[in-house]
């Protein structure tokens, strides 16, 4: 088989979850398939030591900066130039004049189901009008749909009136590096180089409203107003004034002073983040998958996380629930847990546990399973 992967920004510098998605399941497809040809479709190649090369894997570079016009005009020219028999596309969206068969990963339906052009960055607003327009018309197109979560898949289902037999549960997995780390002298090198405070709660979140900064930051201003507040907040790549605007909204602007700012960082140094952190923090409002949990498990770290969505789904015991809508909630799950050390022993035991049923592996071999059975039915 001649397959095709869209793989755009796997080779941008700065990775975020889709990314990162459709990198491990290329190399695990490396290491599975030596049968097929492979070719995959990146906008360019910045940092293509990323991926490793193979011979039965072409990298296409496809350059265009605009998204719509790189996915509906340029990359179905150049499919037709490769002869290619399937397209797997992995990142929500796709070409609408397709005319061979599609596989599409579609990780969420979450701009769909609501929409406020007011909430979030004019990029995650342009963003999420492209994949308003474009999803409802290739989910239409596709032969499979692959998503992350039973969650997802049901919404998915009942969104579009789909049967779920269209629909597979492809687990996310976790980067073999993410694991405890002890080595004194990569904590140390990695706590100069993030300037990391000596005790801090790791949150992972951005700008996008269901990541719930604000509610994380009620709940930090809840405990330091109670004289409950222990340690710094350490949060990830996220604009400092977003964040001014944020505690101006909760009228606490002197909260900034108990918040670390890192920037961004590569996926390789988030293990030692991890691992030096008290608690790990993820109280979103809706996630299709949640990699992060599994990342924090990997490394030993307890985690607090929503009742909602897929959450409960990935993290089962491994984790302490709480109501993201409730700031005294999360407050109060914060401040038990962090004084609580046979409660942290026992979710870092279960979720060490827990994280073992999550692997790249199993994700790609179930979607050459879904190449193979496209193309016979075919």
């Amino acid at each position: 088989m001649r397959i095709g992967i869209e793989a755009q920004r796997i080779f941008r510098k700065k990775k975020h979850g889709m990314d990162m998605v459709a990198l491990e399941l290329i190399k695990q497809l490396q290491q599975l398939d030596n049968i097929n040809e492979y070719f995959i479709f990146v906008n360019n190649t910045e940092d293509l030591s990323a991926l490793p090369p193979k011979d039965n894997f072409k990298i296409v570079e496809v350059k265009q900066s605009l998204y719509p016009i790189w996915e509906q005009y340029y990359l179905p020219k150049t499919i037709k130039k490769y002869n290619i028999e399937l397209l797997h596309c992995t990142s929500n969206t796709a070409p609408i004049s397709l005319k061979i068969p599609l596989i599409l990963t579609l990780h969420d339906i979450i701009y769909l189901e609501k929409w406020n052009f007011t909430e979030g960055t004019s990029y995650q607003i342009t963003g999420n009008l492209y994949r308003r327009w474009n999803v409802p018309k290739v989910v239409k197109l596709a032969k499979h749909i692959i998503t992350v979560s039973d969650f997802e898949k049901n919404r998915i289902s009942e969104y579009f009136n789909l049967n779920t037999s269209q629909i597979s549960t492809a687990y996310n997995g976790v980067g073999n590096h993410f694991k405890r780390i002890d080595d004194a002298e990569i904590l140390k090198s990695i706590r100069d180089k993030y300037n990391l405070p000596s005790s801090y709660f790791f949150f992972l979140g951005n700008t996008d409203p269901k990541k719930n900064v604000i509610g994380v930051l009620k709940a930090l201003s809840i405990l330091k107003k109670s004289g409950k507040l222990y340690s710094k907040l350490l949060m990830l790549d996220i604009d400092r004034k977003y964040l001014n605007d944020l505690l101006k909204q909760i009228n606490d602007e002197t909260l900034i002073d108990d918040i670390v700012f890192c920037g961004y960082v590569p996926n390789i140094d988030l293990p030692a983040i991890y691992s030096q952190a008290n608690l790990f923090l993820y109280p979103s409002l809706r996630e299709s998958f949640g990699i992060p949990l599994l990342e924090a498990m990997a490394c030993g770290v307890p985690v607090i996380t929503s009742n909602t969505s897929s959450m409960p789904e990935v993290a089962s015991n491994a984790a302490v629930y709480v109501n993201p809508f409730n700031a005294d909630d999360i407050a109060n799950a914060i401040f038990d847990l962090d004084k609580d050390k046979q409660k942290q022993s026992e979710l870092i035991t279960n979720g060490l546990n827990r994280v073992k049923n999550f692997t790249w592996k199993k994700n790609a071999e179930l979607t050459i399973k879904m190449y193979e059975n496209t193309l016979f039915r075919n």
